[in-house]
């Protein structure tokens, strides 16, 4: 199943979004706006603010605050790919020059901190402490995400739980806030806040897990970046860290010197050994078993085409090739 196909019922929606993100982007200052429609404009999945609108649309809900908190989503998130390219030094995202690679390290860092403040004006707007509550926690608990990454990169001695860690405080939170916003916007019971909460969790643990996959066995041209980015830059991922505990000895040297090093220099030796160790395989069924758990979470909900599409959502994640 496509994304077009599963966004078909929120279709209008996403359109709706679309003009909030279009508007709540204008600023007087130039420079804020083109660097800000540029990284907006390039594309994405759009997963996390879709996840907003189809929490809601499962609790029923019919008002018009989901299009806003689904824009402070993707701000939110948008802000985050800003500040993560500069630290990492990427050259391309989406099949696009990074947007600090077309403007500049400078400009990416504060356009992302303009994008973090209107999001924050915007939830503030809504007037609902909940929300402000739920988005803020996130907020703050991905940047610690980003900060245990930097910590880990270079360190060969990172097991999975540490890797893990990393996962649900930087991709995996703004998934399961997304979820819940559409749970309190629809008046959920504390119970089913909780079990969109963690469906939204287990969806992103997966859908980053098939990220690390992607990283070592897509094509450049579906993935939209250069594979063997996570290993320039001595990200230690799963598929990296199984190799180690579980290859040959030469095999987990070879990826050991890799992420203690940096650089491109050994890609071709490391996609060697993950992939006769059995590392993506492993990776891949991880994977699995979070999507599975995300959606064993949401059979709480009565039955509806929303939940229906929710449950497909894990599906697409890990069968994506992009």
């Amino acid at each position: 199943m496509t994304l077009e196909q599963l966004y078909a019922l929120i279709g209008p929606d996403m359109k709706a979004v679309d003009a909030v993100i279009r508007d709540r982007l204008y600023s007087d200052v130039a420079l804020v706006r083109q660097v800000a429609e540029y990284i907006i404009g390039s594309g994405g999945k759009r997963m996390r603010p879709a996840l907003v609108l189809l929490a809601a649309g499962a609790l029923g809900y019919e008002g018009v605050r989901h299009h806003e908190m689904a824009a402070v989503v993707e701000f939110i998130h948008t802000a985050t790919l800003l500040h993560d390219d500069v630290v990492d030094e990427s050259a391309l995202r989406r099949g696009r020059d990074t947007a600090n690679a077309a403007f500049g390290n400078a400009a990416s860092v504060l356009v992302g901190d303009f994008l973090y403040s209107r999001a924050f004006q915007m939830m503030v707007a809504v007037d609902n402490m909940r929300v402000m509550q739920v988005l803020s926690d996130a907020t703050n608990i991905i940047a610690e995400g980003e900060v245990l990454q930097l910590m880990n990169c270079h360190d060969a001695d990172v097991d999975e739980a540490r890797y893990m860690q990393v996962i649900h405080y930087k991709t995996a939170k703004l998934f399961e806030a997304a979820a819940q916003l559409g749970a309190i916007l629809g008046q959920a019971t504390p119970e089913v806040e909780r079990a969109l909460a963690v469906y939204g969790m287990h969806l992103g643990t997966a859908f980053q897990l098939i990220d690390d996959v992607l990283d070592y066995s897509g094509q450049e041209a579906d993935t939209g970046k250069h594979l063997g980015d996570d290993l320039a830059e001595g990200k230690p991922t799963l598929p990296l860290i199984y190799v180690m505990q579980h290859g040959t000895p030469e095999q987990a040297a070879c990826v050991r010197k890799a992420i203690e090093e940096g650089g491109r220099d050994d890609f071709p030796l490391v996609i060697e050994a993950i992939r006769h160790s059995g590392a993506l395989e492993h990776a891949r069924a991880r994977a699995v078993q979070e999507a599975e758990l995300a959606k064993q979470a949401i059979q709480c909900l009565g039955d509806s085409h929303y939940k229906k599409a929710l449950l497909q959502l894990p599906l697409f994640a890990v069968e994506r090739n992009h």
